[in-house]
């Protein structure tokens, strides 16, 4: 088996998560509720991460959903809670954004609501998308080939690392 190729360690994902959360609470200041989606299986660890750090610097409700598909077929699509997210600003998180896909089909049960405002989050973004999905808040974009693969470990509920493949 290959090296891995690492692009962030432990130290920096920690570092990006915490930019990021903050740069959430500077766009968001007028928001008196911040709905934050994970994409399962490792956006929720994500959006766990960023919902801790905006504990320290919102001012108002965070509150965290799981939103579960199968990523290569995206056709169903469900959340572990039923809300309203009408007049609601929500956070859609994942750990990739690769070619925007699994971003945009969970979009779905989004738009059959009227939420007020709808952002997107990644830890890691590559650079070449082929749907109509940009990212709001980066912590890391990568320009790769198509045949390359970006990775992020967690273990625990922290992420470890990110790697190419």
């Amino acid at each position: 088996m290959a090296e891995k190729k690492y692009i962030l360690s432990a130290e920096v994902a920690e570092k990006k998560l915490q930019r990021m959360a903050l740069e959430v609470a500077e766009q968001n200041y007028d928001a008196t509720q911040l709905i934050l989606i994970g994409i399962k299986a490792n956006g929720i660890f994500i959006a766990q991460k960023i919902s801790s750090c905006l504990k320290e610097v919102f001012k108002g409700e965070i509150q965290v959903l799981e939103l579960g598909m199968d990523k290569k077929k995206p056709a169903a699509i469900h959340l572990d809670k039923e809300i309203d997210f009408n007049d609601k600003t929500i956070l859609l998180i994942d750990d990739v954004a690769n070619s925007g896909r699994t971003m945009l089909y969970a979009l779905k049960p989004l738009l059959e609501q009227h939420p007020r405002k709808i952002q997107t989050l990644a830890l890691v973004e590559r650079t070449h998308k082929t749907f109509p999905i940009d990212v709001d808040y980066t912590g890391l974009s990568v320009s790769t080939t198509t045949d390359e693969h970006i990775c992020v470990e967690v273990k625990n509920g922290q992420v470890t690392g990110a790697w190419m493949e």
